[in-house]
């Protein structure tokens, strides 16, 4: 297996009017009508949720995936899969996977996989697809609204998690 050429990593900051214009984007390339979406979490829930909403898709579903983080560079490591949705609500249903990046490919790859074990068909939707670091060749993702070799901070991750609380918990008002 040839190894990805490293991709510049500058950062690109987005706002909320910057992921509204890429989900314009993608909205119209999705096929439907899909019996569910399934958001992989944490990065997509929020993404999961505006697409769910923006397409009346009310079956929606969370997947879990976590990768060793110890093994350093082996990227072919067997995932966990820390929550996943039993066989019986994928099977036979049409399947939009959605995550709001492809970098590696990795995760996206493996739920994909996951559902057509199931007896699910799914599709995945992502709003960035970074194919110069993408670990399978051959496949990406069915729809996208924008390619990129950019490190993507979401703006729901900007001055969130424990420490950003931890330092608003201590600023007086």
């Amino acid at each position: 297996m040839t190894v990805p050429v490293a991709m510049p990593q500058s950062s690109e900051f987005l706002s909320w009017k910057d992921v509204d214009q890429l989900i314009d984007y993608l909205l119209p390339q999705l096929r439907g009508p899909d019996d569910a979406l399934l958001m992989i979490t944490r990065g997509c829930i929020v993404l999961g949720g505006l697409i769910a909403e923006a397409l009346d898709i009310r079956y929606v579903l969370t997947a879990a995936v976590e990768f060793p983080s110890q093994l350093g560079q082996n990227r072919l490591a067997w995932p966990t899969f820390l929550q996943f949705p039993e066989d019986p609500l994928l099977s036979g249903r049409r399947i939009l996977v959605v995550d709001d990046i492809w970098a590696h490919g990795r995760t996206v790859t493996t739920v994909k996989g996951r559902v057509k074990a199931a007896g699910g068909a799914p599709e995945a939707a992502v709003l960035h697809y970074k194919p110069g670091a993408s670990l399978f060749r051959e496949a990406g993702p069915e729809y996208y609204a924008a390619i990129t070799d950019r490190f993507i901070v979401y703006p729901w991750e900007v001055q969130r998690g424990p420490d950003a609380f931890s330092a608003r918990e201590l600023q007086p008002n």
